[in-house]
């Protein structure tokens, strides 16, 4: 796939966006740390908190780093930054205003799953980051992109009903999306990116039909 921009352009805008909002990825970080932190706890507020913080970050990312920043150097961002912003609007209407998002912690393999997705955005992908060369401030940081869509997939792991297609679509395309880019760029840590994209994706369908069936059986 031809891109527009060469890898140095690209690590460039991180370096741009990270001196910019600096120390904003520190704060989405202790937020994100402390909506793992209620998975487990039975706190009133936990499905608004988890669902605006996911609204938020989409919302972000769509408006600040795709349309402002990206936009500089792929004119691709305006697309990209629309499937962001619906992403985030999806959240905030479905989970945090009409509160069908809920999350609960099970001891299941989905849930242990979406720990090591968790694990893997926050820690595993920017130390494989570092050791591949993409140094901070030349990297993608917790509110950009791809870390932040696998984490996402692991909150949706945890969602204890049947959730809508229309949520899950398009952090799939993304991830793909994402990855394809990564490839070309040499950004390797983004192959975790495509595994949670397409796991995520089946697992949740998969759960979607045994919410189905289970609700059929008398």
């Amino acid at each position: 796939m031809q891109l527009p921009f060469t890898t140095e352009e690209f690590l460039n805008i991180f370096k741009s966006y990270n001196q910019s909002v600096f120390p904003l990825q520190i704060l989405f970080i202790i937020a994100a740390l402390f909506c793992i932190y209620i998975l487990f706890k039975n706190y009133k507020y936990k499905n608004k908190i988890i669902n605006g913080l996911l609204s938020f970050l989409w919302l972000w990312i769509g408006i600040v780093y795709q349309l402002l920043f990206f936009s500089s150097i792929n004119k691709g961002a305006y697309f990209f930054g629309i499937i962001f912003i619906i992403q985030g609007l999806l959240f905030l209407y479905y989970g945090v205003f009409k509160e069908e998002l809920q999350f609960k912690f099970k001891k299941s393999f989905l849930n242990y799953l979406g720990l090591f997705f968790f694990l893997y955005a926050l820690i595993i992908y920017p130390v494989l980051g570092h050791n591949l060369g993409h140094q901070y401030p030349y990297s993608p940081t917790f509110g950009l992109p791809c870390p932040t869509t696998i984490f996402t997939f692991g909150m949706l792991l945890f969602i204890n009903k049947k959730i809508k297609v229309a949520l899950i679509i398009l952090p799939l395309i993304w991830s793909v999306i994402g990855f394809m880019a990564a490839l070309n760029l040499f950004i390797y840590e983004d192959f975790g990116l495509l595994v949670a994209g397409l796991l995520g994706f089946t697992l949740l369908i998969i759960k979607n039909k045994k919410d189905s069936d289970s609700l059929k059986t008398p």
